[in-house]
Protein backbone atom coordinates (compact mmCIF):
# COMPACT_ATOMS: atom_id res chain seq x y z
CA UNK A 1 0.00 0.00 0.00
CA UNK A 2 2.77 2.43 0.94
CA UNK A 3 4.40 1.82 -2.82
CA UNK A 4 0.64 2.79 -4.34
CA UNK A 5 0.52 5.63 -2.35
CA UNK A 6 4.24 6.94 -3.08
CA UNK A 7 3.60 6.49 -7.15
CA UNK A 8 0.09 8.24 -6.86
CA UNK A 9 1.56 11.20 -5.44
CA UNK A 10 4.36 11.19 -7.97
CA UNK A 11 1.54 10.62 -10.46
CA UNK A 12 0.29 13.75 -9.11
CA UNK A 13 2.88 15.60 -9.10
CA UNK A 14 4.19 14.71 -12.21
CA UNK A 15 0.48 15.73 -13.90
CA UNK A 16 0.31 18.77 -11.86
CA UNK A 17 3.66 20.65 -12.14
CA UNK A 18 5.10 19.18 -15.88
CA UNK A 19 2.68 20.94 -17.68
CA UNK A 20 1.31 17.74 -19.43
CA UNK A 21 -2.42 18.18 -21.09
CA UNK A 22 -5.19 16.86 -18.90
CA UNK A 23 -6.39 15.10 -22.06
CA UNK A 24 -3.46 13.21 -21.96
CA UNK A 25 -2.53 12.29 -18.66
CA UNK A 26 -5.07 13.31 -15.89
CA UNK A 27 -4.17 13.69 -12.18
CA UNK A 28 -5.19 11.12 -9.69
CA UNK A 29 -7.28 13.85 -7.95
CA UNK A 30 -8.79 15.18 -11.24
CA UNK A 31 -9.79 10.73 -11.90
CA UNK A 32 -11.46 10.67 -8.51
CA UNK A 33 -13.19 13.82 -9.28
CA UNK A 34 -14.69 12.79 -12.26
CA UNK A 35 -15.68 9.06 -10.63
CA UNK A 36 -17.42 11.00 -7.87
CA UNK A 37 -19.34 13.23 -10.10
CA UNK A 38 -19.70 9.99 -12.60
CA UNK A 39 -20.68 7.34 -10.10
CA UNK A 40 -23.96 6.33 -11.27
CA UNK A 41 -23.05 6.02 -14.83
CA UNK A 42 -19.94 3.91 -13.29
CA UNK A 43 -22.26 1.42 -11.17
CA UNK A 44 -24.56 1.13 -14.07
CA UNK A 45 -21.72 0.06 -16.16
CA UNK A 46 -20.09 -2.31 -13.58
CA UNK A 47 -23.39 -4.01 -12.61
CA UNK A 48 -23.28 -6.37 -16.48
CA UNK A 49 -19.37 -6.90 -16.12
CA UNK A 50 -20.22 -8.07 -12.27
CA UNK A 51 -23.00 -10.12 -13.62
CA UNK A 52 -20.96 -11.61 -16.67
CA UNK A 53 -17.81 -11.76 -14.50
CA UNK A 54 -19.92 -14.14 -11.71
CA UNK A 55 -21.44 -16.48 -14.11
CA UNK A 56 -18.70 -16.75 -16.46
CA UNK A 57 -16.28 -17.98 -13.38
CA UNK A 58 -19.01 -19.90 -12.37
CA UNK A 59 -18.78 -22.04 -15.63
CA UNK A 60 -15.16 -22.04 -15.52
CA UNK A 61 -15.38 -23.67 -11.90
CA UNK A 62 -17.99 -25.89 -12.38
CA UNK A 63 -16.06 -27.22 -15.90
CA UNK A 64 -12.81 -27.07 -14.39
CA UNK A 65 -14.29 -29.63 -11.54
CA UNK A 66 -15.71 -31.73 -13.73
CA UNK A 67 -12.67 -32.32 -16.37
CA UNK A 68 -10.50 -32.79 -13.95
CA UNK A 69 -12.59 -35.86 -12.50
CA UNK A 70 -12.63 -36.98 -15.84
CA UNK A 71 -8.75 -37.04 -16.66
CA UNK A 72 -7.95 -38.10 -13.02
CA UNK A 73 -10.31 -41.49 -13.02
CA UNK A 74 -9.74 -41.73 -16.79
CA UNK A 75 -6.26 -41.27 -17.48
CA UNK A 76 -6.17 -41.59 -21.72
CA UNK A 77 -8.57 -38.98 -21.35
CA UNK A 78 -5.91 -36.59 -19.70
CA UNK A 79 -3.74 -37.69 -22.98
CA UNK A 80 -6.69 -36.70 -25.57
CA UNK A 81 -7.99 -33.63 -23.91
CA UNK A 82 -5.23 -31.64 -22.79
CA UNK A 83 -3.86 -30.74 -26.06
CA UNK A 84 -6.80 -29.23 -26.66
CA UNK A 85 -6.55 -27.43 -23.76
CA UNK A 86 -3.92 -26.40 -23.95
CA UNK A 87 -4.35 -24.71 -27.73
CA UNK A 88 -7.21 -23.00 -26.12
CA UNK A 89 -4.96 -20.81 -24.05
CA UNK A 90 -3.47 -20.06 -26.92
CA UNK A 91 -5.70 -18.13 -28.73
CA UNK A 92 -5.93 -14.79 -28.31
CA UNK A 93 -8.72 -13.27 -26.47
CA UNK A 94 -8.76 -10.01 -29.14
CA UNK A 95 -9.12 -11.81 -32.09
CA UNK A 96 -11.48 -14.79 -30.61
CA UNK A 97 -13.79 -12.38 -28.89
CA UNK A 98 -15.19 -10.70 -32.40
CA UNK A 99 -15.81 -13.97 -33.34
CA UNK A 100 -17.34 -15.04 -30.38
CA UNK A 101 -19.64 -12.64 -30.22
CA UNK A 102 -20.73 -13.05 -34.18
CA UNK A 103 -21.42 -16.15 -33.69
CA UNK A 104 -23.88 -16.17 -30.08
CA UNK A 105 -24.74 -12.30 -30.35
CA UNK A 106 -24.31 -9.97 -27.99
CA UNK A 107 -26.28 -11.09 -24.97
CA UNK A 108 -24.28 -12.37 -21.74
CA UNK A 109 -23.84 -15.90 -23.49
CA UNK A 110 -20.57 -15.39 -25.49
CA UNK A 111 -19.13 -13.01 -22.51
CA UNK A 112 -19.67 -16.21 -20.02
CA UNK A 113 -17.97 -18.12 -22.41
CA UNK A 114 -14.88 -16.02 -23.08
CA UNK A 115 -14.97 -15.37 -19.31
CA UNK A 116 -14.96 -19.05 -18.76
CA UNK A 117 -12.49 -19.61 -21.60
CA UNK A 118 -9.90 -17.15 -19.80
CA UNK A 119 -10.48 -18.58 -16.22
CA UNK A 120 -11.04 -22.57 -16.64
CA UNK A 121 -7.57 -23.70 -17.63
CA UNK A 122 -5.16 -22.56 -14.33
CA UNK A 123 -8.10 -24.23 -11.73
CA UNK A 124 -8.19 -27.67 -14.06
CA UNK A 125 -4.14 -27.72 -13.94
CA UNK A 126 -3.82 -26.74 -10.15
CA UNK A 127 -6.64 -29.42 -9.74
CA UNK A 128 -4.78 -32.45 -11.70
CA UNK A 129 -1.89 -31.71 -9.84
CA UNK A 130 -3.53 -31.84 -6.25
CA UNK A 131 -4.81 -35.24 -7.31
CA UNK A 132 -1.43 -36.38 -8.46
CA UNK A 133 -0.25 -35.61 -5.03
CA UNK A 134 -2.00 -37.13 -2.16
CA UNK A 135 0.11 -39.03 -0.36
CA UNK A 136 0.62 -43.20 -2.35
CA UNK A 137 0.28 -44.98 1.31
CA UNK A 138 -3.04 -42.63 1.89
CA UNK A 139 -4.38 -44.21 -1.22
CA UNK A 140 -3.16 -48.02 -0.77
CA UNK A 141 -4.63 -47.85 3.04
CA UNK A 142 -7.85 -46.57 2.34
CA UNK A 143 -8.06 -49.53 -0.18
CA UNK A 144 -6.94 -51.68 1.95
CA UNK A 145 -9.75 -50.81 4.14
CA UNK A 146 -12.05 -51.63 1.53
CA UNK A 147 -12.77 -48.40 -0.17
CA UNK A 148 -13.43 -48.15 -3.68
CA UNK A 149 -11.97 -45.17 -5.85
CA UNK A 150 -14.55 -42.83 -6.04
CA UNK A 151 -14.37 -43.19 -1.79
CA UNK A 152 -10.33 -42.60 -2.15
CA UNK A 153 -10.91 -39.59 -4.26
CA UNK A 154 -13.28 -38.09 -1.76
CA UNK A 155 -11.63 -38.95 1.53
CA UNK A 156 -7.70 -38.18 0.22
CA UNK A 157 -7.29 -37.14 -3.55
CA UNK A 158 -9.92 -34.38 -3.51
CA UNK A 159 -8.71 -32.80 0.42
CA UNK A 160 -5.13 -33.04 -1.07
CA UNK A 161 -5.91 -30.56 -3.88
CA UNK A 162 -7.62 -28.02 -1.74
CA UNK A 163 -3.80 -26.41 -1.85
CA UNK A 164 -3.36 -26.50 -5.54
CA UNK A 165 -7.00 -25.69 -6.36
CA UNK A 166 -6.86 -22.40 -4.59
CA UNK A 167 -3.54 -21.35 -5.70
CA UNK A 168 -5.46 -22.09 -9.58
CA UNK A 169 -8.54 -20.07 -8.24
CA UNK A 170 -6.73 -16.87 -7.08
CA UNK A 171 -4.64 -16.58 -10.97
CA UNK A 172 -8.24 -17.27 -12.71
CA UNK A 173 -9.82 -14.90 -10.62
CA UNK A 174 -7.91 -11.69 -11.73
CA UNK A 175 -8.78 -12.91 -15.39
CA UNK A 176 -12.29 -13.29 -15.01
CA UNK A 177 -12.97 -9.34 -14.80
CA UNK A 178 -10.55 -8.58 -17.37
CA UNK A 179 -12.06 -11.12 -19.86
CA UNK A 180 -15.77 -9.79 -19.39
CA UNK A 181 -14.27 -6.27 -20.09
CA UNK A 182 -12.65 -7.81 -23.61
CA UNK A 183 -15.87 -8.94 -24.13
CA UNK A 184 -17.76 -6.03 -23.82
CA UNK A 185 -15.17 -4.49 -26.02
CA UNK A 186 -15.68 -7.02 -28.97
CA UNK A 187 -19.63 -5.97 -28.64
CA UNK A 188 -22.38 -4.96 -25.58
CA UNK A 189 -24.39 -2.33 -24.95
CA UNK A 190 -23.68 -1.71 -21.34
CA UNK A 191 -20.66 -2.46 -19.39
CA UNK A 192 -17.10 -0.95 -18.22
CA UNK A 193 -15.39 -2.09 -21.15
CA UNK A 194 -18.12 0.01 -23.66
CA UNK A 195 -18.04 2.72 -21.02
CA UNK A 196 -13.86 2.75 -21.64
CA UNK A 197 -13.98 2.66 -25.29
CA UNK A 198 -16.77 5.69 -25.70
CA UNK A 199 -14.53 7.46 -23.25
CA UNK A 200 -11.83 6.94 -25.10
CA UNK A 201 -13.26 8.06 -28.33
CA UNK A 202 -14.56 11.25 -26.71
CA UNK A 203 -11.05 11.89 -25.30
CA UNK A 204 -11.94 11.83 -21.78
CA UNK A 205 -8.74 9.28 -20.22
CA UNK A 206 -9.69 10.45 -16.61
CA UNK A 207 -12.97 8.60 -17.37
CA UNK A 208 -11.28 6.01 -18.98
CA UNK A 209 -8.97 5.47 -15.66
CA UNK A 210 -11.90 5.84 -13.35
CA UNK A 211 -13.48 3.08 -15.19
CA UNK A 212 -9.93 0.97 -14.80
CA UNK A 213 -10.19 2.36 -11.38
CA UNK A 214 -13.42 0.55 -10.57
CA UNK A 215 -12.28 -2.64 -12.44
CA UNK A 216 -9.22 -2.93 -10.62
CA UNK A 217 -11.18 -2.33 -6.95
CA UNK A 218 -13.39 -5.57 -8.38
CA UNK A 219 -10.65 -7.86 -9.34
CA UNK A 220 -8.76 -6.90 -5.84
CA UNK A 221 -12.75 -7.58 -4.03
CA UNK A 222 -12.53 -11.22 -6.03
CA UNK A 223 -9.78 -11.93 -4.85
CA UNK A 224 -10.24 -11.00 -1.67
CA UNK A 225 -13.31 -13.59 -1.61
CA UNK A 226 -11.40 -16.13 -2.47
CA UNK A 227 -8.72 -15.64 0.20
CA UNK A 228 -11.47 -15.88 2.57
CA UNK A 229 -13.09 -19.23 1.14
CA UNK A 230 -9.79 -20.67 1.50
CA UNK A 231 -9.92 -19.85 4.92
CA UNK A 232 -13.28 -21.17 5.77
CA UNK A 233 -12.88 -24.55 3.73
CA UNK A 234 -9.54 -25.25 5.15
CA UNK A 235 -9.34 -24.27 8.72
CA UNK A 236 -6.59 -26.81 9.42
CA UNK A 237 -4.61 -24.34 7.50
CA UNK A 238 -4.48 -21.75 9.24
CA UNK A 239 -4.74 -23.88 12.46
CA UNK A 240 -1.57 -25.25 11.57
CA UNK A 241 0.10 -22.03 10.95
CA UNK A 242 -0.93 -20.86 13.63
CA UNK A 243 0.99 -23.64 15.70
CA UNK A 244 3.71 -23.57 13.77
CA UNK A 245 4.64 -19.77 14.68
CA UNK A 246 4.40 -20.87 17.91
CA UNK A 247 7.04 -23.47 17.93
CA UNK A 248 10.28 -21.75 19.44
CA UNK A 249 13.16 -21.58 16.98
CA UNK A 250 15.85 -23.87 17.75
Amino acid sequence: MISVGLLAVAWQLYATYSGIKPTILPAPSRVLEQAMLNRDALIDNAVPTIRATLAGFACSLAAAFALSMLVDFFQPMRRALFPVFIVSQTLPLVAIAPLVVLWFGFGLAPKIMLVALVTFFPMLVALVQGYEATEVEISQMLRAMGAGRWRVFVVARLPSALPYFFAGLRISITYAVVGAIFAEYAGAAKGLGIYMLNAKNNFRPDLVLAAVGVSAALTLILFGLTVLLQRLAMPWERAGQQRAGKVPRQ
